[in-house]
């Protein structure tokens, strides 16, 4: 297979930068690869330093993702359930009815931010977080819209702390960050690094931003990380990696708890994950903000191409749009094969026995073999719509995907019974 020009790729990169940001950095992968990576402007104007891909930058909510994998750890270790409220696995903590999976999809109803730390520039410690709910507000009902919210994130790495018996941080360098090899990951910024700025709008100047340290809240925004270790990253939110996170925890992730606008479902979040809709493609990932940095990582599961957008400005650089503008260029220089058909093996008999057309509910299904495996999907339905794959489950098939997952499929008679309705070869009405 020919190398496609990754010139597209440059160009863009180039476009972004050129509207007023000191650097942008960027990588794009495909199945587990990076497959293209490049950066463009100043990391620091002070020491004359060029950005490259390897220039750290303030990842900020980016850090939210690993938070959210260290929960689903201990919930697979069995120390929590994501029904659980807060108040029992952190002692003493007031107001604290929020259940782990409503902070963990922003449907808490908790206020934006661990008291006015970006206004007094003063971050809380551990037990200052903590001590903070007895006056929190609860803006929104529990579960009644989307609000995003910092304090329910760095209240969760608390939960981490204390079912660990580690220290949050220590606890994601040990568990997922080493594992993983992301070795340019840190809580603090290690060199290269790039200078964050604010960038005057109207004089275009700069100004030099101040390095933040969260301390209790930095389940929330801490990390700093270069676009390749992010594309690392990327990879493994579509995928879920062996000692790590199981690939059906990592699938649970991704399954929608909310929409953001509910008149228009371009946006939605799973478990600790932002999810757009871009095309009919789902992109998932996160962006992240921090006083003169700006980052996106988002990647398309089903394709697992992916891509990380860094810039050093507080402002004017949507790293979250751009990443994923990257990755569609990247589906469209990477294209999935086409596989040519082979003949499949012979099914079971009594696969072979029901395949072809059935009726339900008025409905035309059709039942085929194929990659090993019998799957249905309901007539006239578009690609990706109506489909269920099966496996065998000891002596029965069940739905192991798509339509009417869990429910199982027995044969009787003449008919099949699916998820308690009666399927025929000819239509018929129902049952007087």
């Amino acid at each position: 297979m020919s190398t496609p020009d990754t010139g597209a790729l440059d160009r863009l990169l180039q476009e972004r930068q050129a509207d007023r940001l000191p650097s942008v950095a960027a990588a794009v992968v495909h199945k587990g690869a990076q497959v293209w990576a490049n950066a463009v402007g100043g990391a620091d104007y002070d020491k004359g330093r060029d950005a490259t891909p390897d220039t750290q930058y303030r990842i900020g909510s980016v850090t939210k993702t690993f938070t959210a994998t260290a929960i689903m750890q201990l919930r697979d270790s069995g120390q929590l359930d994501l029904d659980d409220r807060l108040e029992q696995h952190v002692d003493g903590v007031a107001n604290g009815t929020p259940t782990i999976r409503r902070m963990l999809c922003h449907l808490s109803g908790l206020q934006r931010e661990a008291g006015e730390m970006f206004v007094t520039g003063e971050s809380p410690t551990d037990d200052e977080l903590v001590a903070s709910m007895s006056d929190v507000e609860f803006v929104l009902g529990p579960a009644q819209a989307h609000h995003y919210s910092n304090l329910a994130f760095a209240l969760l790495g608390q939960v981490v702390a204390r079912k660990s018996g580690l220290p949050y941080m220590r606890y994601v360098d040990e568990r997922i960050i080493r594992p993983l090899g992301l070795t340019r990951t840190t809580w603090t910024p290690r060199s290269p690094q790039a200078q964050g700025y604010l960038v005057d709008e109207y004089a275009r100047t700069v100004w030099k931003e101040p390095e933040t340290d969260l301390a209790g809240a930095s389940a929330a925004g801490q990390l700093w990380s270069t676009v390749e270790d992010l594309g690392r990253w990327a990879t493994f939110l579509a995928t879920g990696a062996d000692g790590v996170l199981d690939a059906t925890t990592n699938e649970e992730m991704w399954f929608p708890q909310q929409m953001r606008y509910p008149d228009a479902w371009d946006e939605g979040w799973g478990l600790g994950l932002m999810l757009y809709n871009q095309g009919g493609v789902i992109y998932g990932g996160h962006g992240g903000a921090m006083a003169g940095h700006l980052a996106g990582v988002f990647i398309d599961r089903k394709t697992q191409t992916g891509a990380a957008a860094l810039t050093n400005s507080g402002t004017r650089g949507d790293m979250e749009l751009f990443a994923i503008s990257l990755a569609a260029k990247g589906r469209e220089l990477w294209p999935e094969p086409v596989e040519t058909w082979r003949p499949e093996e012979e099914p079971p008999a009594e696969v072979r026995a029901i395949l072809g057309r059935w009726w339900s509910e008025g409905n035309e299904f059709v039942f085929w073999w194929e990659g090993g495996a019998l799957k249905a999907k309901v007539v006239g339905t578009a690609p990706g719509r109506g489909e269920t794959t099966f496996a065998r489950d000891g002596g029965v098939w069940r739905a192991a995907a798509g339509r009417e997952r869990g429910e199982r499929l027995r044969i009787d008679g003449g008919q099949l019974i699916w998820s308690g309705y009666a399927f025929t070869r000819a239509q018929e009405p129902f049952k007087a």
